[in-house]
């Protein structure tokens, strides 16, 4: 650990958070961005699939990386950052009720699980009887699995997310923010801001949405001072998106992508009825047609399916 006494070591500090916040912006905003208006184009499964694959080795890498690095350098700042936060008159207040009460905690617990549950059991009944896409709050439509084999990948990012995202964004980013500034505000408030902005990708709603998520996230943190119940929450939120959903609703679970190598079904062309020029033409040129009276109509060609061309990455 280094220790901000040290102006040296204070340095290395801020420099290391220099380098956290780089390697963020370059991933965030150079690349992700660019990989998911890619992404949105795809309609073989099998280039969805080396792009979730893609996606789940670099967040595993990059994020894991980045969580150890900092908990390695400023990891012995955890626990007074959440003691600081667990101080807060609110905090302090509300962790008094439930310590008081742990009847209220397992009850508050169980309120949020049913409540998510029949919330989602709602949607997903709905959307099977209207016929509606399912609603989500940010653009996120694109990366939901389309068949199996998506969907283990769709499982694994979930669990992924829950561990490498808690790891960096609420427990090692913030601990080295409070080393480095010794303001425990800052450190909550800057990290659930990146968090957010991670997820640029998905819009201004999915900025605002994650970042509220985030928020929950770290009082859940907070309110059981565990990490583990953190990571676990946020797997099996998720997990529910990913995996839960599109089993439920799309029944993608049923789809082999080896069969069915297209992620989306081709659409028929409307075909263009033949104006009356066109049609004495095609006459003319036959060189035996009659000339059509007057209450004689000229039938379009049934118009054929055609897949839409693969775009260029």
């Amino acid at each position: 650990m280094l220790d901000p006494a040290n102006p040296v070591m204070l340095a290395l500090l801020w420099l290391t958070l220099g380098g956290v916040l780089t390697a963020l912006a370059l991933r965030t905003f150079r690349r992700d961005q660019r990989e998911y208006r890619r992404f949105k184009r795809f309609r073989t499964t099998k280039r969805r699939q080396k792009m979730l694959r893609r996606w789940l080795l670099i967040s595993f890498t990059l994020f894991g990386g980045l969580a150890l690095v900092v908990l390695v350098v400023s990891g012995a700042f955890a626990a007074p950052l959440l003691a600081d936060v667990q101080s807060w008159p609110w905090v302090s207040w509300l962790l008094g009720i439930l310590t008081a009460r742990p009847s209220l905690t397992g009850g508050v617990l169980v309120g949020l699980a049913i409540g998510v549950i029949v919330v989602t059991v709602v949607a997903i009944i709905s959307v099977r009887n209207e016929g509606d896409e399912v609603v989500s709050l940010g653009d996120v439509q694109a990366i939901l699995p389309r068949n199996r084999q998506e969907l283990v990948l769709g499982g694994l990012l979930s669990i992924n997310a829950g561990l490498v995202e808690e790891l960096l964004f609420r427990l090692a980013l913030p601990a080295l923010l409070f080393a480095t500034t010794g303001n425990a505000i800052v450190a909550v408030v800057v990290s659930l801001l990146l968090f957010g902005l991670m997820h640029s990708y998905q819009g201004l709603t999915g900025i605002i949405v994650t970042t509220v998520l985030g928020a929950v996230f770290m009082a859940i943190y907070v309110l059981t001072g565990s990490i583990l119940i953190t990571i676990i929450a946020h797997a099996l939120l998720d997990l529910r998106s990913l995996v839960l959903i599109p089993m439920a609703i799309g029944g993608v679970h049923r789809i082999d992508g080896r069969r069915n190598p297209l992620a989306f079904k081709p659409t028929a062309k409307p075909a263009k009825p033949a104006t009356l020029p066109e049609a004495e033409a095609e006459g003319a040129g036959a060189g035996t047609a009659e000339p059509a009276s007057s209450d004689s109509t000229t039938e379009a060609p049934a118009p054929t399916p055609e897949s839409a061309p693969e775009p260029a990455p």
